[in-house]
């Protein structure tokens, strides 16, 4: 009962990323707490190197699902509205087999009140980009211990930049983190959504 109470309340106020973020969208769903206004879906437990990097129909399903529980309405394919606000869900489109994870937002602009909706990996790869060493490994441990990400096809695509190469000598660190989550309860039971 108190869930959908919230739930109501937001459909009718205006909606902010503090909000989002105090809501729990359960275990598929991550709010990533920081200013890049991403929303990761979980993908999976376990990655080949050669993967691709996208949001698979049931992925995008459910976070569709999820958050039309809160108030967002599909515009388009790509874009998800708030009826109270103007936040929005972008979901960005996948552009090529072989892109980058390190890409993908690069064609859809974030407004202010925007989000992402991501996978893990490209989660990861986002804060490669954007944060200091110290923070983007932090941010990316606190990430694998609710969703795994895919750290072959990450250091595939890292590229000659300084700030790429100060990350590689975090990868084995995170290998650690990861297999100690997946390990755990409760990942360890977790099943992909399709």
């Amino acid at each position: 009962m108190t869930e959908d109470r919230s739930i109501a309340a937001s459909e009718a106020d205006p909606l902010t990323f503090e909000q989002l973020r105090s809501i729990d969208m359960g275990p598929y769903l991550y709010f990533v707490p920081s200013s890049l206004g991403i929303l990761s879906v979980f993908d999976d437990l376990k990655y080949d190197r050669a993967d691709a990097d996208m949001l698979s129909p049931a992925m995008r399903q459910h976070a569709i699902k999820t958050l039309g529980r809160l108030g967002f309405r599909q515009k388009s394919g790509t874009v998800l509205e708030h009826r109270g606000s103007a936040t929005r869900c972008l979901i960005p489109k996948f552009h090529a087999l072989g892109a980058s994870p390190f890409d993908i937002t690069r064609y859809t602009a974030r407004g202010e009140r925007d989000f992402y909706l991501l996978t893990p990996t490209q989660t990861a790869c986002a804060f490669v980009d954007t944060s200091p060493l110290d923070e983007a490994v932090a941010q990316i441990g606190a990430l694998v211990a609710r969703q795994p990400i895919n750290l072959y096809r990450l250091m595939d695509y890292l590229e000659r930049k300084p700030a790429h190469k100060d990350f590689m000598k975090a990868i084995g660190h995170l290998k650690y983190l990861q297999r100690m989550a997946v390990e755990s309860e409760p990942l360890r039971r977790r099943r992909a959504l399709g």
